[in-house]
């Protein structure tokens, strides 16, 4: 296990565990904290035994957006509009969002404004009975400004989206479900294992072609639907030349379950 002070990351079977751990801050999100988490992605993007990455928090939860005291500090300072928080959490939201590997978040507890924005980058949100979403912004005198704005219309529509930014409402988990917030609500003592049957499936799967269909996903909003046929094209024929295609298609012929590589 690598540890740093605020965050923990293992690597188990391909599934690349990394963990939030400042509980004493409910996992608040300071400049060191961001930086780490940045470098752990980073270093996970290149490492060919990493097949699914799972994000979580220590203790009782996800995590409590950005460090209110760091923020309180910079303003002492004269340095709020200056110091890189916004910029550093920027990068980190883009790095997840960009990972080219399944992304998961195992949601304990609250996730409040940059911990909820974590949460929208992943491809899959699984949540704990006793979680909890808050926008966090608009209470604060703030618009938002890790990502939600564009995450929550694609994922929750206009005025779902509208109500839990303008309102700052709590949501819980089931509500969080009703309105695709996130995917799965289970136990809290189910958490673990429930993500980690998931995290299991996607890392004995064709990870190459998850690569290829997340980045259809992202880019295909912005297309024609001419367009994106043509990109899928094109991702397709590298699929078909990856070592996981010529596997798949002769376990086919052999009528076997298919070994795939991720490449």
């Amino acid at each position: 296990m690598t540890s740093q002070p605020s965050l923990l990351s293992r690597v188990e079977n391909g599934i690349a565990w990394v963990t939030l751990n400042r509980t004493e801050q409910r996992n608040a999100l300071n400049i060191p904290t961001l930086k780490a988490l940045i470098d752990v992605l980073d270093g996970h993007e290149a490492d060919p035994a990493v097949r699914v990455l799972v994000l979580t928090g220590n203790g009782k939860g996800f995590c409590a957006g950005a460090d209110v005291a760091e923020w309180a500090d910079a303003e002492r300072r004269g340095i709020l509009e200056t110091y890189g928080w916004t910029e550093t959490a920027h990068q980190l939201m883009n790095c997840l969002h960009g990972f080219s590997k399944p992304t998961i978040a195992a949601i304990n507890g609250i996730a409040v404004g940059a911990g909820m924005d974590l949460t929208l980058c992943c491809d899959f949100r699984l949540a704990a009975q006793s979680a909890r979403f808050k926008a966090g912004y608009t209470s604060m005198a703030y618009s938002p400004d890790a990502g939600a704005s564009w995450h929550l219309p694609r994922l929750i529509g206009l005025e779902q989206s509208k109500r839990l930014l303008f309102l700052d409402e709590i949501w819980s988990a089931d509500r969080a479900l009703a309105t695709g917030l996130v995917s799965e609500v289970c136990a809290d003592e189910a958490l673990i294992a429930q993500t980690m049957e998931l995290a299991t499936r996607l890392a004995s799967g064709p990870t190459f072609a998850f690569a290829q269909t997340k980045v259809l996903i992202r880019d295909g909003a912005r297309r024609s639907l001419a367009e994106q046929l043509a990109a899928e094209q094109a991702a397709g024929l590298l699929c078909g030349r990856s070592q996981d295609g010529v596997e798949a298609l002769r376990a086919a012929v052999e009528k076997r379950t298919p070994h795939f590589i991720g490449q």
